[in-house]
């Protein structure tokens, strides 16, 4: 089965993406991925300074992400062109690893895909597991993580997908409003529903 985790920024995927490597279930972490695509020396990377400049490099020549998120929250365009470039090259660096984990014997793979709804990626899984928080708890934690400005951080959460919509479409939710433990609770009896076995 292939279960696609997602949520949206400081909802507390990472904390169940932890939980579900603590059960040794593989995943497949799509963030990870974007990162490897493109450090330097990749096409990836080379497409990204042809379209956005040379600005977007720091002195060491890895890609200064702050400069080009800059650019890519305050406008759209250039936000799909970015999507465009990485994408393909995210899915086919998350192909490789999926099938290395089929060839290990795995039955159960978990895809940890933030963008999952917004990039419609659903056809790669069987299940939506989302990670839900409340609008204000979701406000209060990523303004604490990234001691970010309350209008920055309205920002950064207002270009996904509101948390309320993608909880419509998904398999199953698991409310991180709460404790770590109510959290792993949810967690573990979802798996249970779904036949995956939890160590």
């Amino acid at each position: 089965m292939f279960i696609g985790l997602t949520g949206g920024i400081a909802s507390g995927k990472s904390t169940v993406s932890a939980m579900l490597r603590s059960y040794s279930i593989p995943v497949i972490d799509a963030d990870q991925a974007a990162r490897e695509v493109v450090e330097p020396g990749t096409e990836t990377l080379a497409q990204i300074v042809d379209h956005f400049g040379p600005d977007v490099l720091n002195k060491d020549g890895t890609l200064a992400r702050k400069k080009l998120g800059a650019i890519i929250f305050q406008d759209e365009a250039e936000r799909k062109v970015l999507n465009g470039i990485i994408h393909p090259a995210v899915r086919k660096r998350m192909a490789e690893w999926k099938d290395d984990y089929l060839a290990q014997g795995e039955t159960t793979i978990v895809y940890d895909i933030p963008l999952l709804f917004e990039s419609e990626l659903f056809y790669l899984v069987d299940k939506v597991l989302l990670v839900y928080v409340d609008q204000q708890t979701q406000l209060s934690r990523l303004m604490a993580r990234d001691q970010a400005g309350e209008s920055d951080a309205r920002k950064r959460i207002a270009s996904q997908m509101p948390l309320e919509e993608k909880r419509k479409q998904a398999d199953a939710v698991v409310d991180n409003s709460g404790s770590k433990e109510e959290t792993e609770a949810q967690l573990k009896e979802i798996l249970r529903r779904w036949g995956v076995s939890v160590s």
